[in-house]
């Protein structure tokens, strides 16, 4: 037997709800909830929809994330956190997508990632980092894809890797670095296929012979 939920006024926990379609229900109800929610995520429904501020926290009380919902899509303001209380993220939904710049942080609170957003697609520059700080990766996507020069480093410092991207998917001359500085690999991409000579090395600097070779549509001829 299936019973409507209460009027406005009723609360629930976030665990005794379901969901069908989109649409939060109460257990045992085929009615959309509207009313308060407590538990690890708090806020609003309204017909089976978030609606209004929200909030979730992680398991140890720590706040996780703070956000805001309109006709039960992301919209407005976005601030998560890890469980240490650091700040994880902060941007912007627009029609529940990432809209405008974002920032993401390491646990340390080191900075991690800063990135554009359009219509939820990654657009313009963008640069991300390790925990300790240095530059992990460099670059521009267009339409959420890379495109142009990209440039990789590990941890300590050198450069992992550099190429270019043509939407999304490698294109040219590109080299590969070990993490001690020597070079890793080179040669050239032709429509996401590795084309031409292309010659690897192992980390000492001596040729890697069973990867070195010629390539034709991304396969060794010789």
């Amino acid at each position: 037997l299936l019973f409507p939920s209460l009027a406005s006024g009723e609360t629930v926990k976030w665990g005794d709800l379901i969901v069908r379609e989109g649409l939060h229900y109460k257990k045992f109800t085929d009615v959309p909830f509207t009313g308060k929610i407590t538990g690890e995520f708090q806020g609003k429904l309204k017909n089976g929809k978030k609606e209004g501020p929200w909030v979730s926290y992680h398991e140890n009380g720590q706040l996780l994330s703070k956000f805001n919902y309109k006709n039960g899509k992301m919209e407005g303001p976005w601030v998560s956190h890890h469980d240490n209380g650091q700040i994880g993220s902060e941007g912007d939904f627009k029609n529940g997508k990432p809209d405008g710049p974002w920032v993401y942080y390491h646990k340390n609170g080191q900075l991690e990632t800063k990135a554009t957003y359009k219509n939820g697609k990654e657009e313009g520059p963008y640069e991300s980092h390790h925990d300790n700080g240095q530059l992990k990766e460099k670059g521009t996507f267009k339409n959420g894809k890379k495109e142009g020069p990209w440039v990789v480093y590990h941890k300590n410092g050198q450069l992992s890797s550099k190429g270019t991207f043509k939407n999304g998917k490698p294109e040219g001359p590109r080299v590969e670095f070990w993490s001690n500085g020597q070079l890793l690999s080179k040669g050239t991409w032709k429509n996401s296929k590795k084309e031409g000579p292309w010659v690897f090395y192992n980390e000492d600097g001596t040729v890697w012979e069973s990867y070195t070779g010629t390539f034709k549509d991304g396969k060794k001829v010789k």
